[in-house]
């Protein structure tokens, strides 16, 4: 321990992790750097700088990140129509890697000793954070407070808090009864009656999305506009990749779209149950296969669908800084060189529906050969016969032989 004399925390300015600042201090003898992002939770994080400032802390780096976290993360995963499986779309999972970069460029920069986080021993989260811390700085020194202290209830964490002075801001006011984490893709619950997997969530635990059932009566339409399989503008007007997820979070959120309710499998072995809504994630999972159905080759979009899951697990996992997870994303960008056009879907009490896409410069969709009219000897179909035959061959020497 005497070897660690400054620390680069991830700093929210909650309760836990303002008790890990004070442990740090008391435990290291440590100077400590706090490090707070604004990747789009939707809550002011400059509150954060006063209460590092009342303990003690002298270097705090409080940055908004919204831009940098959507354009090259959050958007790079939806080239790949990313989902683990089958349903979960990597809300928590891919802010990680952007967090573990800029503690392991903090500590460089204040010349610190080591990073630390407040990711328990039992979540994904401590690994995804030290991966990343790892594959940046092999020699990075990583301090979990959740995996050496005694702190292991609330009940300490609280006496422990009072004991110090460390403000308990909801003593004021109600606490959330669960576990929760949100970003500019998703917000998720965790924790409380959702530990029981057969008890429906209460309807009060949503924030972002209104019940499908109470959602307008009128549907919503929207038009995406992309390049390069990357949405630049909605009805026309061009907006940035955080613009983009803010107002498909709010539209989406309007019409009910974007709950999900699963249970995953963790990295480190156990099955966890948790609420998830992703309202613009939801969106733009449906709008962006549509775009690729016009405009992808067949074999590609398949080998794509094929690459997806091992993908969704690496970024699940916490291997987006992998040599396995980059070459990945080279073969998915390259494949997004003609991805462009138009997508109009319609938002109705939590549905997403396609009704129309167009590639003026890039469709592979031709009416000639597809019409179910006379296609004027575009297509002959007496080419079909050898075709089939062809592909039959195998099938048809198995039957002769059994």
């Amino acid at each position: 321990m005497s070897e660690i004399k400054k620390v680069v925390l991830a700093y929210s300015g909650g309760l836990d992790t303002s008790i890990i600042l004070k442990w740090l201090q008391d435990t290291y003898g440590c100077e400590v750097v706090t490090f707070t992002a604004d990747i789009g939770q939707g809550e002011e994080v400059e509150p954060a700088r006063a209460k590092a400032e009342a303990m003690g802390v002298k270097e705090i780096y409080i940055e908004d990140l919204r831009e940098d976290f959507a354009r090259d993360y959050v958007f790079p995963m939806f080239r790949c129509n990313t989902i683990y499986e089958g349903e979960y779309l990597l809300g928590t999972s891919i802010a990680r890697p952007l967090i573990a970069r800029r503690l392991v460029e903090i500590a460089h920069e204040t010349g610190a000793d080591a990073i630390a986080h407040g990711a328990t021993g039992k979540g994904n989260d401590q690994v995804r954070f030290e991966l990343g811390a790892y594959a940046l700085d092999p020699d990075i020194r990583v301090i979990a407070p959740w995996r050496e202290w005694d702190l292991n209830s609330r009940e300490k964490l609280m006496a422990y808090a009072e004991r110090h002075g460390i403000p308990v801001d909801f003593a004021q006011g109600r606490k959330s009864p669960y576990s929760m984490d949100a970003n500019a893709l998703h917000i998720s619950y965790e924790g409380g009656i959702l530990e029981d997997p057969w008890v429906e969530p209460d309807e009060a635990m949503w924030r972002w999305t209104v019940a499908p059932e109470r959602a307008p009566d009128e549907p919503t339409y929207v038009e995406l506009s992309y390049r390069r399989g990357d949405i630049v503008a909605i009805d026309g007007q061009p907006h940035t990749p955080a613009q983009v997820m803010e107002t498909l979070n709010r539209l989406g959120g309007a019409n009910g779209i974007g709950r999900d309710d699963i249970v995953e499998n963790r990295y480190v072995g156990m099955k966890s149950r948790g609420c998830y809504e992703t309202p613009a994630g939801t969106i733009m999972l449906k709008a962006h296969r549509a775009m690729e159905s016009l405009t992808l080759d067949r074999e590609l979009a398949h080998l794509k669908d094929e690459l997806m899951p091992r993908y969704a697990s690496l970024i699940y996992n916490g291997y987006w800084w992998s040599p396995e997870r980059q070459a990945l994303q080279a073969l998915i960008d390259q494949s997004q060189a003609h991805v462009n056009g138009q997508v109009r879907v319609k938002l109705f009490k939590g549905n997403v529906i396609v009704v129309g896409r167009r590639s003026e410069s890039d469709s592979l969709f031709d009416e000639r050969i597809a019409t179910f009219e006379d296609d004027a000897g575009a297509y002959d179909q007496k080419d079909a016969a050898g075709f089939i035959r062809l592909n039959a061959l195998r099938l048809r020497i198995q039957a002769r032989r059994h």
